[in-house]
């Protein structure tokens, strides 16, 4: 269990991209434990720029991440795995390779300069992999796996990872809603329940409604809101954010419920 509202993530003023080219402008942002961040804004915003930029795959040019209060590029490439966990979209993993050896590779950074495994590494697999309800598909190849069941058995290479930070990119692309909403679910608990931060780039509005504490809207490498869902997810922003008029229905609680394309002017 981590610690409650212990701040995991913290980027301050950063402009980050790839070679000389910026994407990233000026961002300013908070994440603590036990809180998911959803990561909105049109295609190319720097969505995913940003998620790299923190994992260390994006150069940086100004401005400071820290990462449960160690600046980013002052430590190690394992010291970074312990502290964050990469969930990628299911695409191009190893066919051949098992669920099992697929979550098992999350021990990696604990693992000694023999990279030999130990009964902890394996308990702490077996123990991802219940989390996940992957446990069953242990002895699949991942080839034969559906989408879904391939992105969960990711999820469960994260959480064997022992990291304390989730980042997620885009992780329900190319999902059915049936899997969109169990993974995103359970996102929602391993932060809730068991106290990760969980930095998560979404596509889908309404998943985003469902899944955050907070949201950070991205336009053009800039942050354009950032707050609650009930103050970002609001129709006047995102109209003009999408560019298309959009309608907000609140839910019993206040907050966004549903968003959808607004053709009462039709």
């Amino acid at each position: 269990m981590i610690a409650p509202n212990q701040t995991l993530l913290e980027i301050e003023n950063l402009s980050a991209g790839y070679g000389q080219r910026r994407v990233l402008h000026e961002i300013n942002l908070k994440l603590d434990s036990g809180h998911v961040l959803a990561l909105i804004g049109p295609n190319g915003s720097g969505k995913s720029t940003l998620i790299r930029a923190v994992s260390g795959a994006a150069g940086l040019f100004a401005g400071q991440i820290s990462l449960n209060g160690h600046s980013l590029p002052a430590i190690s490439a394992q010291q970074r795995a312990r502290l964050l966990a990469v969930v990628p979209q299911a695409r191009n993993l190893p066919s051949a390779f098992t669920a099992w050896e697929t979550v098992l590779l999350g021990r990696t950074p604990h693992l000694g300069w023999l990279g030999l495994t130990s009964a902890l590494d394996e308990d702490l697999t077996r123990q991802a992999m219940q989390r996940t309800d992957t446990l069953e598909l242990a002895d699949r190849r991942i080839g034969e796996l559906s989408g879904g069941e391939q992105q969960r058995v990711l999820l469960a290479r994260a959480l064997a990872q022992a990291a304390p930070l989730l980042l997620l990119d885009e992780p329900t692309a190319h999902l059915d809603l049936k899997y969109q909403v169990t993974l995103l679910d359970l996102v929602r608990n391993l932060a809730h329940q068991d106290g990760y931060g969980v930095l998560v780039a979404l596509h889908d509005l309404n998943l985003a409604a469902r899944v955050a504490d907070e949201v950070a809207v991205i336009i053009q490498g800039r942050l354009a809101a950032f707050g609650t869902p009930a103050e970002v997810l609001r129709p006047e922003l995102l109209s003009e954010v999408y560019h298309l008029p959009l309608q907000v229905i609140p839910n019993g609680d206040g907050g966004p419920g549903w968003i959808f394309p607004d053709h009462s002017g039709d």
